[in-house]
């Protein structure tokens, strides 16, 4: 597999759970996100660690990590060869969680079929593992938000980031475009996977919510996702918005 395959089959699962965004036309066919936002969790093989030879491979430079401990999330940033779009990658750390939550999702992992815990597309086979059932999904959604849509989703692209510049356009004029199309968006910077840094305007849109059929058969209607623009408020200091993603006050570098 080659970076580009990889990468087309990211987005092919991402918009298949969300033809909402893969319909827009607010912008021209064939742009690139800045970014694209992974999820993960720090066991079995869908660890980061082990995900990292896969990521070189397709050229992809870890330029930094950082321990989220308010989140328990290790975070890194993957700088790509060329033009195309950063990932930013978070690993859910087990050991912050409770004994319950945490026991669930290595259950999970546990029950992950053989053939979808290795190969070089483990971020866009879907959900690994069995659907667990509604009250399992709301005692981790109680506990950790993150840990109830890895549950459910798997370890995947959680979100897409748009830097509205290469778009040429502005995040003013795109978010009144989105708004049309019904996505309503928040200024919340801790709406995602990470925080994100003041040095970028940023708004992020959750994406519809859709019915999903959990164990034993009930059904209901969860949000999965979202879109995000961004857009630098002080131009020339960086050649891509995505090295200004993550604030420097809320996150401790590892070594």
């Amino acid at each position: 597999m080659q970076r580009q395959e990889f990468l087309q089959q990211l987005w092919l699962d991402y918009v298949h759970l969300h033809p909402e965004i893969g319909s827009l036309r607010l912008w021209p066919v064939g742009s690139e996100p800045e970014f694209l936002a992974l999820l993960t969790l720090n066991h079995g093989p869908f660890a980061a660690a082990k995900l990292l030879p896969t990521l070189n491979q397709f050229g992809y430079r870890c330029v930094e990590s950082h321990a989220m401990a308010d989140r328990g999330l290790l975070v890194s940033l993957f700088a790509p060869p060329d033009e195309g779009p950063w990932l930013v990658l978070g690993e859910l750390q087990l050991g912050t969680l409770t004994r319950e939550p945490r026991e669930i999702l290595k259950a999970l992992v546990a029950r992950a079929h053989q053939d979808d815990t290795k190969g070089q597309n483990l971020l866009a086979r879907g959900r690994p593992w069995p659907m667990p059932d509604w009250d399992t999904y709301c005692l981790l959604q109680k506990t950790h938000p993150l840990a109830a849509w890895l549950a459910v989703m798997g370890p995947r692209l959680h979100h897409a980031g748009f830097d509205c510049e290469r778009l040429g356009s502005d995040l003013s004029t795109l978010d009144e475009q989105l708004r049309q199309t019904g996505m309503d968006g928040s200024g919340d910077r801790h709406h995602g996977v990470f925080p994100v840094s003041p040095l970028l305007n940023y708004r992020f849109y959750p994406t519809c919510s859709q019915r999903l059929a959990f164990a034993g058969g009930d059904e209901h209607r969860i949000t999965l996702g979202g879109l995000a623009l961004i857009q630098p408020c002080l131009p020339g200091k960086h050649d891509r918005s995505a090295e200004l993603l993550l604030p420097q006050h809320t996150r401790c570098q590892l070594a």
